[in-house]
């Protein structure tokens, strides 16, 4: 999995990248939780979801944002870490340019910045956003949501409290053929701590719904 050092839009963007096996294979950008809070392309469940998709033969990016790593520039209150997600796509792009499709998966505040990239970006088919802060940023951008994909929350979550994320989830409104899902994992606080696993089958159960079993996918 080489290291990765692409342009973004307040300087030069640290990542790691995991290239496909095959011509044509889709793309996936994994976008890390906030970075005032800690959050990296390293954290635990970014790392997870980042080889999800490698294993499944997707063109895989995690990146840091702007300000973490060696990533250039300074936090940017989702302004500009959108950018920088923006570039992240464009340069993954042109690495595969023939990528019949793209996801888009994120943590936390890395959630918000994809949803963000999803309405601007067409050719992304299906996102995976977990521990969405919805009871703290303005997810009604979602007018309709253009793309099916998954929300996951823990049964514990302080910060985002599913009971609070959840009606707001459900009233986002969807283009037809647009189906957006709920899990809740049992046990699981904002971090997942413990429960990473769980998580991870979670989505792998969702992605094989969509995409089919990974040996048929890869």
């Amino acid at each position: 999995m080489p290291e990765v050092i692409f342009a973004g839009p307040a300087g030069r963007l640290e990542g790691r990248y995991q290239a496909p096996k095959q011509r044509g294979a889709p793309i996936a950008i994994v976008l890390h939780p906030h970075p005032q809070f800690g959050g990296t392309m390293n954290n635990q469940i970014v790392y997870n979801l980042f080889y999800t998709f490698a294993n499944r033969g997707f063109a895989a990016l995690r990146f840091n944002f702007r300000g973490v790593g060696r990533s250039q520039g300074s936090f940017d209150h989702g302004v500009g870490e959108l950018s920088d997600a923006a570039a992240a796509l464009d340069w993954v792009q042109a690495v595969n340019p023939e990528a019949r499709a793209c996801w888009i998966a994120g943590v936390s505040f890395g959630s918000w910045i994809g949803m963000q990239l999803l309405m601007r970006r067409p050719e992304i088919e299906g996102f995976i956003s977990i521990a969405a802060m919805a009871n703290r940023y303005d997810f009604s951008f979602l007018a309709p949501c253009p793309s099916s994909g998954l929300f996951v929350h823990g049964s514990e979550d302080r910060v985002a409290p599913a009971r609070e994320v959840m009606p707001v989830i459900e009233k986002v409104k969807t283009q037809k053929g647009v189906i957006i899902e709920h899990q809740i994992v049992d046990g699981a606080n904002h971090f997942f701590d413990g429960k990473v696993e769980e998580l991870t089958q979670t989505v792998d159960t969702y992605l094989d719904k969509r995409l089919g079993k990974r040996d048929e996918a890869a």
